[in-house]
């Protein structure tokens, strides 16, 4: 199986278009090239939103918690292909397409890793209403260290109290609690 950096990725315009170039993950980080990257969240009947802890080796954000998965969708793939198959590949989760609710679209700019990793991502994101036995997940250590269950109202205090142990998505986080309290997500 190759390496992740040298998986293919349709280079996208800053609309999301595609460019009909392909290019490697690497080469998309080291060009400063648009590509589309899916984000989901998992919130149980208790309003508690699933969240990951970054494994120490990862390339960006090491050690920090994110959403419950995402990941980069590769040539070729769907959204939902890519997102069904990170849950499996990350948690140990089985989802099914019709658990997926597509809820916003975002775009995110960073550079990281003083210059040498450039991050411009569209980013799809979903909602899964599902409640999950965490004993029962099986983490890949090369992506995820941790995992946990966090009141959503608790977690949209700590990111606007800009609480540095979390991946950066303002855009993303502001949407999520937008949405979570226009639809009255259990309080």
């Amino acid at each position: 199986m190759p390496g992740v950096n040298s998986e293919k990725q349709d280079v996208l315009d800053e609309n999301g278009k595609p460019t009909g170039k392909v290019k490697t993950r690497e080469e998309i980080h080291k060009d400063n090239n648009w590509h589309l990257s899916v984000h989901a969240w998992i919130i149980n009947s208790m309003g508690e939103l699933l969240i990951q802890k970054r494994a120490p080796e990862k390339e960006s954000n090491p050690n920090k918690w994110d959403m419950s998965a995402g990941g980069h969708v590769m040539s070729g793939d769907s959204e939902i292909l890519t997102i069904t198959r990170e849950f499996e590949e990350e948690l140990g989760i089985k989802i099914d397409q019709s658990d997926l609710k597509y809820i916003f679209t975002v775009r995110q700019k960073a550079v990281l890793k003083n210059g040498t990793y450039i991050n411009n991502e569209i980013n799809p994101v979903y909602l899964i209403k599902k409640d999950l036995d965490l004993s029962k997940m099986v983490m890949q250590k090369e992506e995820v260290s941790e995992v946990k269950w966090i009141p959503w109202q608790e977690l949209e205090k700590k990111i606007n109290e800009n609480d540095s142990t979390f991946v950066p998505h303002p855009e993303e986080y502001k949407k999520l609690f937008e949405y979570l309290n226009k639809h009255s997500i259990i309080l």
